[in-house]
């Protein structure tokens, strides 16, 4: 009966408040039951704004928790606002990124730059860094920050000379009759330019010079510009082979045994011959291997385009200047079989 006489006499103010706070614990009971957690921040802080408006001497009867909890709540909030936590952290600030990429991948194209030589050239882009910033970024990405004392690696070394090497290799295809034919292959890596020496069942290493020789009459002005040649370790590349082409001034360079990277142009350009060409159609004999090949030659030199010469084949030094045209005309497009039908060139039509 005090009770409800109490409730009688109470400001709707009071009342109001009592309501709005018994809401928010139902609310918060139910978020429990689906799993969820208790007292949050919001819920915290939405609970110290209620207690401003009821008596201090009612808060044990109106909220769901002691009154020191309510002045703990509140000592957190005014700690949290002095925290600083959305202002920058002292100390000197971290390395961006995208800098990291850039110091990362000058050190591993250039296997010769050190940290230092590294900071150097970011000074001169004008990005200024402590050496010892480099030296750490380097270290956590697994590359030692001293130069590398062991020369260039094989891909670096073909691909600064690739205009000065050319390289050859063997070709074995197997006939309708199950006969074993030897191809001896040779390319330009400069420009790509594939040269078919010759066909043969039997090599020998007088075979291998005397194709030597023929590639090097028809090569003419062109050996002048060439410095290196590369093959592997075949027994039929004897020295008389290697002396041909160095009374021309190449340096003949042998791979080591096991290694075709060191030869993966020449690997790459037999692996091509044989998807696009000779898993195609069946040899019968040497004549009619010499016959296909020599037709793929043709196509490969004049047409093929290549990535490495920006979609340009081995004898066009540029692509040819067209038109953007409109590739719903098809009947601007022709095609053009050629070896024996198994590949096709596609043309303007005149």
């Amino acid at each position: 009966m005090f009770g409800l006489l109490a409730v009688l006499v109470r400001a709707d103010l009071s009342k109001d408040v009592e309501l709005l706070v018994l809401r928010h614990e139902n609310q918060v009971l139910r978020r429990q039951l689906r799993g969820r957690l208790g007292w949050g921040h919001a819920d915290r802080l939405w609970l110290l704004a209620l207690s401003r408006l009821v008596h201090r001497c009612r808060w044990a009867e109106v909220f769901p928790v002691t009154p020191a909890t309510i002045l703990r709540w509140h000592r957190s909030f005014v700690a949290r606002k002095w925290t600083f936590t959305d202002r920058r952290r002292p100390g000197r600030p971290g390395t961006r990124r995208p800098v990291k990429v850039l110091i990362v991948r000058m050190a591993r194209d250039n296997p010769t730059w050190g940290h230092r030589r590294i900071q150097g050239e970011l000074a001169r882009l004008g990005y200024s860094i402590a050496a010892s910033t480099v030296w750490e970024i380097l270290r956590a990405a697994g590359i030692d920050p001293a130069p590398r004392r062991a020369g260039p690696t094989w891909r670096q070394f073909l691909t600064a000379q690739a205009h000065a090497i050319i390289a050859c290799d063997f070709l074995v295809v197997e006939t309708a009759l199950l006969k074993r034919l030897y191809v001896l292959v040779f390319i330009e890596h400069g420009t790509r330019r594939l040269h078919l020496a010759g066909v043969t069942a039997h090599p020998t290493g007088a075979w291998t010079v005397r194709q030597a020789r023929n590639l090097a009459m028809d090569l003419g002005d062109r050996l002048a510009g060439l410095r290196f040649m590369i093959h592997d370790r075949d027994p039929l590349f004897t020295s008389a082979f290697r002396e041909v082409f160095a009374a021309e001034g190449l340096r003949v360079v042998t791979t080591m045994s096991r290694t075709p990277r060191m030869n993966g142009i020449c690997e790459r350009v037999i692996g091509t011959l044989r998807r696009e060409l000779l898993d195609r159609v069946l040899i019968l004999n040497e004549r009619h291997l010499a016959f296909v090949l020599h037709e793929y030659l043709i196509h490969y030199n004049r047409h093929r385009p290549h990535q490495s010469r920006h979609q340009r084949p081995p004898d066009v030094a540029t692509q040819p200047a067209r038109d953007v045209i409109d590739l719903n005309n098809l009947r601007s497009i022709r095609r053009k079989p050629v070896v024996a039908g198994m590949i096709s060139e596609y043309h303007h039509a005149a």
